[in-house]
């Protein structure tokens, strides 16, 4: 990890500034409602590099591959598992190509959408072969990191990091979706992620974060919680822009640029150290959190 951009990231004073959303952002440049949207890493990558570049010349100082849902698993219920890992690092080579060495690259690892046992069918190995594939291909693509996001199930949180840790040497970030109250769906508390995944020891996670569910007002109160919880590792808040509205024949989403980073003040204040965006989040969103973050 010697050298590695996002650790060099890590070490300044200011907060740090990622990205905004790219499912939601694809669907504006015309993905097909419903398609996944890896399959325009190879389909269409100039809209996916145009949604990266948009994000750098805001002031991203940390960008994710379009590769949330690149998995094995979650791809099988399409009839494209085989096409996962070559997706996956085509998401990485894209936004390696987008950001130079401008922004540092994370590579994005969803849940997949199945439920281990016993409150489902799926297996820890099948997981961890999954996420294991996936992983290798973000590694081989050009990352220089992995996020682990919007998981809800601590536990299959627990099985992706255990494979991206055995089938990489690269830093990781773990990040959970909490709604309103704290809690994921699966009643996983903001306290109890971050003391268990630091209980962990591991040297090679490197932040604890809360993504999507939440809106930026709600996330002032999950950031601060888990601000408190987090002993030992920093922490990314990355939130939805409030919520979607069906507007006509598309969605809106009802936090401005303006309230979003106004919101993220109260995120910095509690400790916060990568601030961002998921659904909804635009370049403008982005532009306004860069004066917070940046002056």
């Amino acid at each position: 990890m010697v050298g590695n951009l996002l650790l060099e990231l890590l070490t300044r004073k200011r907060p740090l500034l990622a990205d905004g959303a790219m499912g939601t952002r694809l669907l504006e440049l015309g993905l097909p409602s419903g398609a996944p949207p890896e399959l325009w890493n190879e389909q269409a990558p100039d809209a996916v590099l145009q949604v990266h570049k948009s994000y750098i010349e805001a002031g991203s100082d940390i960008i994710l591959t379009n590769s949330f849902g690149a998995g094995r698993r979650k791809l099988a219920r399409l009839g494209l598992a085989d096409k996962a890992a070559s997706l996956a690092r085509r998401a990485a080579e894209l936004a390696r190509e987008a950001a130079g060495d401008r922004a540092a690259v994370l590579g994005s690892i969803g849940p997949t959408g199945e439920l281990l046992k016993p409150l489902g069918k799926l297996t820890l190995k099948e997981a961890r072969e999954s996420y294991a594939e996936q992983a290798q291909a973000l590694a081989q693509g050009g990352v220089d990191a992995l996020i682990l996001e919007t998981f809800f199930d601590l536990e299959e949180l627990k099985a992706a990091l255990v494979a991206a840790l055995q089938a990489t040497d690269l830093p990781i970030a773990c990040s959970m979706t909490f709604r309103a109250g704290g809690k994921t769906m699966m009643g996983v508390s903001v306290e109890r992620f971050a003391r268990e995944i630091e209980a962990l020891g591991e040297e090679r996670i490197v932040l604890l974060g809360a993504n999507c569910g939440a809106g930026p007002k709600e996330m002032e109160a999950i950031a601060e919680r888990l601000c408190a919880a987090a002993k030992r590792l920093p922490v990314l808040a990355k939130p939805n822009a409030g919520q979607p509205k069906p507007v006509e024949d598309h969605t809106v989403y009802e936090a401005s640029p303006r309230d979003f980073a106004e919101s993220a003040r109260s995120w910095i204040r509690a400790g916060v150290k990568v601030v961002g965006g998921c659904c909804g989040t635009t370049a403008e969103h982005i532009k306004a959190l860069a004066e917070v973050v940046k002056g």
